[in-house]
């Protein structure tokens, strides 16, 4: 067990885990009650159907509320929390905490294949009751689970807000901005690490060293007796400002994950839109897999490989390159960002060839709202998907050990919130190009709106080709990220300093 939990991760799920469980708990009951729900509509024509009223759907509101809450509280914790029940001080510490982020994946994956597969069947088959009290009985049990295990985790009092700290250092850094950096800044610079902090001590780095200057030590400033600034909005310690560098050498590398997270994105919409005007006939049977049913591969992809990767490629690879995880973390994102352009690529070429199929051969009938129905079987679209689930069993995987290795300690939760956020900003930046490209090609006369209702009339291979274009620039400019990133180190020495300044830790090597 390790003795260096983040400060603020147990107080943040024991508040947060029973929020989305009283969520699911009303959204169920709006299924369960009939005087919670707007009545059956049995037209045709939905106009004259009796809407709900406002205090149904204030209801409604009120549970999404909730889970949404709960999800805020419990995502950017639960796998910080997890991983850090683990000694990163012993090699079976860091091994466990490298395995933990892969089998995580592999548990959420699988529980949400179960989910798209027999919750849904459950809800649209048998009923929708039943159907939401699957998962709020699954999310009692795991409150329960959690609550139970409280006395053995590894735990630590908040100790500050970790955000307090990088303030203090963009604005006394801004105020001691006229100041001249010292030669040997590692040697002149103010540096006190309190005692019990559970923050590792850091090595002064080269890089953003405008802000060595909050460390710089002017007459004005005093010292208390033990050591620590008595002015902490007038100066600041050199570990201080090191802490503030990690977050700031992030922020490039999470830029790109936001590009790389619109070409899965796509794969979970259009591949579905693909899917319909595809023919989805199982065989000779007269069995059709549903269209929303088809994102599962990408699940299954990933759920197959992580125990691969887990198991038989990182110790190969570790046997090989000499490191825990086989290879170096951004590495593993790094071909995790090429697997997503490849799947953009792939899945343009396979739209390439159903469109022309459907517009060249006898079609199969004519899909609602859409168009004709192409005769390619739509397991054409499994490699596409396949491919997106390594992606993801790369980039996702990897970009969250990422932040939790390279943040300070007390900001891990932080930095779960980091991968959360760089996917919401993706859904939006994936919005966005979607309406430029319906604003670009709408009423074009050549070529014609790419992105209509009707796949066949449009061209979404050109979207799919854009997009992994777009996924080439953004490896590219991630590979050029890596080669300037410096891995957080510990120690303290100005021999670090010296290594630092003249490049000879390279991280991609």
């Amino acid at each position: 067990m390790s003795s260096m939990a983040p400060p603020i991760l147990l107080p943040c799920w024991e508040l947060s885990s029973p929020t989305p469980t009283s969520g699911l708990l009303l959204i169920d009951l709006t299924a369960v009650i009939k005087g919670l729900h707007p009545p059956r509509c049995t037209s045709e024509d939905s106009s004259s159907c009796i809407g709900p009223t406002a205090w149904q759907l204030a209801f409604l509101l009120a549970g999404f509320g909730l889970m949404v809450a709960g999800a805020g509280g419990i995502r950017p914790c639960n796998l910080a929390f997890g991983a850090d029940q683990f000694n990163p001080k012993t090699e079976t510490g860091k091994r466990g905490i490298d395995s933990f982020f892969n089998w995580y994946f592999f548990t959420l994956t699988f529980a949400m294949m179960v989910s798209l597969t027999l919750v849904v069947y459950v809800q649209s088959d048998v009923s929708w009751a039943i159907g939401l009290a699957i998962p709020t009985v699954f999310m009692l049990v795991s409150c329960v689970l959690f609550f139970a295990g409280t006395r053995i985790y590894v735990k630590v009092m908040p100790e500050g807000s970790p955000i307090t700290s990088i303030m203090q250092v963009i604005v006394v850094a801004a105020k001691k901005r006229k100041l001249k950096l010292p030669e040997q800044p590692w040697l002149s610079l103010f540096n006190y690490v309190p005692p019990n902090s559970i923050n590792t001590n850091l090595s002064y780095t080269q890089q953003f060293r405008f802000l060595d200057k909050a460390a710089i030590i002017t007459p004005d400033d005093q010292i208390n007796p033990d050591g620590s600034a008595a002015g902490p909005w007038r100066l600041c310690s050199m570990q201080q400002v090191e802490e503030v560098k990690c977050v700031l050498r992030v922020i490039p590398i999470w830029a790109a994950a936001i590009l790389y997270f619109v070409a899965i994105t796509q794969q979970q919409t259009y591949a579905v839109f693909q899917a319909l005007q595809s023919n989805r006939q199982l065989g000779s049977t007269k069995f059709k897999v549903p269209a929303a049913t088809y994102p599962v591969f990408n699940m299954l992809t990933m759920t197959l490989w992580l125990p691969i990767y887990d198991r038989i490629l990182v110790p190969a690879l570790r046997r090989l390159t000499g490191r825990e995880g086989g290879i170096m973390i951004l590495q593993r994102m790094g071909i995790g960002i090429g697997l997503s352009a490849l799947t953009s690529l792939v899945a343009g070429l396979v739209e390439e060839k159903r469109r022309t199929l459907a517009l060249t051969k006898p079609t199969l009938g004519i899909e609602k709202h859409r168009g004709a129905i192409s005769s390619m079987s739509a397991l054409w679209l499994v490699p596409q998907l396949s491919l997106a689930g390594l992606a993801e069993a790369f980039m996702a995987i990897g970009q969250v050990e990422f932040y939790y290795k390279q943040f300070p300690e007390n900001m891990r939760s932080i930095a779960g919130s980091f991968f959360f956020c760089g996917m919401a900003a993706s859904s939006y930046l994936s919005g966005f190009l979607v309406s430029m490209v319906h604003r670009t090609t709408k009423g074009n006369k050549n070529g014609g709106e790419w992105l209509p209702e009707d796949l066949n009339k449009g061209r979404l291979d050109y979207f799919y080709y854009m997009v992994a274009g777009l996924g080439v620039l953004n490896l590219g400019y991630f590979l050029v990220c890596s080669i300037w990133y410096r891995y957080k180190r510990t120690g303290g020495s100005n021999a670090t300093a010296e290594m630092e300044k003249k490049h000879i830790d390279k991280p991609l090597a």
